[in-house]
């Protein structure tokens, strides 16, 4: 931040930056207090720009600032209130910018300069100083109850003197436009000295609301936006990607919209960010909500309505709704497809609901039913009608695309139908969309009697009930919103019907899919008992991974997303009147896509020469963990990776010495096996290993089921595992109660082996004549 002249270093900035370095902070914030109670302005100038960068930091990024984002009561409780008092709309801070305001100072900040930056490590925004600050400041210039407060006086009998009031033919006219430099217009205009002290009650309120807007929604102008949704410059914006791609250089007429399609991707707002734009929203809502009713006559209504009550009316269409919505076109359109999006959505989802931030209270009843949406509210749809419904299609479409198994994002599907299900939004939003769709009307001079009345027509709870008038109204919302030649997609149509339908379709099935995880988890923790450890056979080595997210957080979590899922179809099927026959026979059709054991088939393929070549839908099952390919080591077993019941250096030392012993005696064991005496049967049922060759031949992938016998040999991987030692030394601590030594236990073990050796050859039935 710069003024616009060069300022000689003051003896009161050099004492200031020399007690960055040596006071505490809280010293430093008291001196502060005292300099701006006791300096004229003409010594404040100079400081003003050091003290903004040392607060919120320098553009080059060496001042850190305050850090006011990170900056909490629990974490730091000394320099935590003292930062809060200092900011205050009453503190220090605004009392230097009304007393250098008196003087006619100016100082220019350029909207590119805004930042952006992601906060370093987890903070909890709602906590912070930052969050604080600006709900303060909310409540102090855009109040619900009373007037906007008097600024802070510095000087007694002083005045402080505001910008003079608009022109009454065109109030509001301007707001929505670019500006390239932050508050230069409302600056750069001084009052008169009998200006009307009630037509500059808000002035500071309109200030800052627009500070916020471009600090937060401030992301690229609407005439950029609406060519970034033509065809024609979203092919040239492929081009452009595929250029890149292939290294290769637009052409010049491209630059354009390679700069547009660059400063599109560079803009990645945070989590913080989204909860601080919702704050805005909900607030606003509410001081949009507490306009005063009426009068009955629309003259007494021009004489007696005070300009803070005017601003109510415009301050949502205005100052927000345009930025907002190009905000939230952009969040669902690059935001991830994870549970972050929670925080968009529910922000979103904030702004669809005027109603619950109005000042009536909903009737207490003992029966827990959703409250129907007041006729009242329709006009207000109807200004917002893409708000509603185009974004609700991108909501679908990132839906379809996410893993609703996930109790997160089972939660978001279960949010945004609970919303849209209250009951009487569903027809408003049609209604809406019936006026858009109506055939036009040339009626003349309407465009000249809608946007050049004294009162912009109005809040949007006075807008006149006429259809005609309702429809234009509608249609110039989209129309100015998304272009002339925007092709509208109805919310209740066919094509958004049938997307509805897939997403029905879906939620079946993760629920099928989270089950099958629940019976699955259960058998895995029947199955896991003490005794397990004494198995001799290392069988998870050939075992396949089933794992899911739901595995790590249990049966509860389980339960709440089946919960989530089965509410949200039955939202779902309220707001477009689904056919309850055909969803019967959708969830019958997931029900049998299982077999009897409750396992999960293949994904879709088709056959191949190849072998089995995944369809779009099997890529479709795999990505959102509806099916899967059975995924098992098919190598041979003693090369497989060491796994983590087993000891590395053990598993190295019997390999070698497994593969030494196969070396000296392999032919030896290869003529044993082929006998065909009970000796030969005994050395083929432990020597050779007719499940590997199993495995390579049912395989479902590979077409070819080639096959490959490694002949007989030994294996003394079994005796690295944790398992089978703790189990040994378990028999050895046992036997040594009945004073057998180590030698003896050896010898009974090996006996006992023997004879179940034996055992098993006489009553196995998978061993098969050795092959040549």
């Amino acid at each position: 931040m710069a003024g616009p002249h060069l300022q000689q270093p003051s003896f009161l900035l050099a004492t200031l930056k020399a007690d960055c370095v040596n006071k505490p902070f809280v010293q430093r914030c008291h001196d502060l207090e005292r300099y701006i109670e006791e300096f004229p302005a003409k010594e404040l100038h100079g400081i003003f720009p050091w003290l903004v960068e040392s607060i919120f930091g320098s553009l080059d990024g060496i001042i850190v600032g305050w850090n006011l984002r990170c900056l909490q009561g629990k974490t730091n409780p000394i320099e935590y209130p003292v930062a809060l008092d200092f900011l205050d709309p009453s503190g220090p801070m605004m009392k230097l910018v009304y007393k250098l305001q008196a003087e006619e100072y100016r100082y220019d900040f350029p909207v590119s300069y805004l930042p952006n930056s992601p906060v370093t490590h987890h903070v909890s925004p709602s906590n912070s100083a930052y969050f604080i600050l600006v709900d303060t400041y909310l409540k102090c210039f855009l109040p619900t109850e009373g007037s906007v407060l008097p600024p802070p006086y510095s000087n007694p009998g002083g005045a402080i003197p505001s910008p003079t009031p608009r022109s009454p033919p065109v109030p509001f006219t301007s707001y929505g436009m670019h500006h390239t430099s932050l508050l230069k217009r409302h600056i750069a205009h001084q009052p008169s000295v009998n200006a009307d002290p009630a037509s500059q009650e808000i002035w500071r309120s309109e200030t800052l609301l627009q500070i916020f807007v471009e600090m937060w929604l401030h992301h690229y102008s609407l005439e950029m936006y609406q060519k970034m949704q033509s065809p024609h410059v979203k092919l040239e914006v492929l081009h452009y990607r595929l250029s890149i791609s292939s290294k290769h250089h637009g052409s010049p007429a491209q630059s354009g919209y390679q700069a547009l399609h660059a400063y599109q991707e560079s803009f990645k707002p945070t989590e913080e960010h989204v909860l601080v734009v919702r704050l805005l929203v909900k607030h606003l809502h509410a001081f949009s909500n507490s306009l005063k009713p009426e009068p009955l006559s629309p003259s007494a209504h021009s004489h007696t309505a005070s300009p803070l009550e005017e601003f109510k009316r415009v301050v949502i269409p205005r100052f927000v709704q345009e930025k907002l919505y190009i905000f939230l076109q952009h969040c669902f359109g690059h935001w991830p497809l994870d549970a972050s999006f929670r925080a968009v959505l529910e922000m979103w989802l904030s702004y669809l609901q005027p109603w619950r931030y109005a000042p009536e209270k909903p009737p207490q009843t003992t029966e827990s039913l959703p409250r129907s949406v007041s006729e009242k509210w329709a006009t207000f749809i109807q200004e917002n009608l893409l708000m509603y419904t185009k974004l609700f299609v991108g909501f679908l479409n990132r839906a379809l695309r996410t893993d609703l198994v996930s109790p997160k994002n089972a939660l978001m599907v279960f949010r945004v139908a609970k919303v849209f299900a209250q009951p009487n939004l569903a027809e408003m939003i049609l209604k809406g969309e019936q006026l858009f769709l109506e055939p036009e009307l040339v009626i003349p001079h309407r465009q000249h009697r809608l946007f050049m009345t004294p009162t912009l027509g109005g809040s949007f709870l006075s807008w006149p009930p006429t259809i005609t008038d309702a429809s234009f109204k509608v249609k110039s919302h989209v129309y100015s919103l998304e272009g002339q030649d925007f092709q509208y997609k109805q919310m209740f149509g066919t094509e958004v019907r049938n997307l509805v339908l897939k997403l029905a379709q879906l939620i079946c099935q993760a629920q099928q899919t989270a089950k099958s995880i629940s019976d699955h988890s259960a058998e895995t923790t029947a199955s896991q008992s003490f005794f397990s450890w004494f198995r001799f056979t290392p069988s998870e080595m050939n075992g396949s991974y089933t794992g899911n997210d739901l595995d790590e957080i249990g049966q509860d979590s389980i339960k709440k997303t089946d919960e989530y899922l089965e509410k949200a179809l039955e939202y779902l099927c309220q707001i477009f009147k689904l056919n309850e026959a055909q969803l019967t026979q959708m969830m019958m059709k997931c029900g049998t896509a299982q077999d009897e054991n409750g396992k999960k088939q293949l994904p879709d393929c088709v056959e191949s020469e190849d072998g089995l070549i995944l369809t779009p839908l099997g890529r479709y099952q795999i990505i959102n963990g509806l099916r899967r390919f059975e995924v098992q080591y098919q190598g041979d077993t003693e090369l497989q990776p060491i796994r983590s019941y087993e000891n590395a250096t053990l598993v190295r030392l019997l390999f070698r010495l497994s593969s030494a012993l196969n070396e000296r005696f392999a032919d030896q064991m290869d003529a044993l096996c082929s006998r065909e005496d009970f000796v030969g049967r005994l050395c083929r049922y432990h020597l050779t290993n007719p499940h590997l060759i199993q495995k390579i031949r049912y395989s479902p992938v590979v077409k070819d089921r080639t096959t490959q016998n490694w002949g007989p040999r030994i294996s003394l991987r079994f005796l690295a595992s944790y398992r089978t030692l703790l189990s040994l030394l378990m028999v050895y601590f046992i036997a040594s109660w009945f004073c057998i030594g180590p030698v003896g236990c050896t010898f009974i073990i090996l006996i006992g082996y023997f004879l179940y050796a034996v055992i098993m050859t006489l009553f196995s039935e998978g061993w098969k004549p050795h092959e040549d």
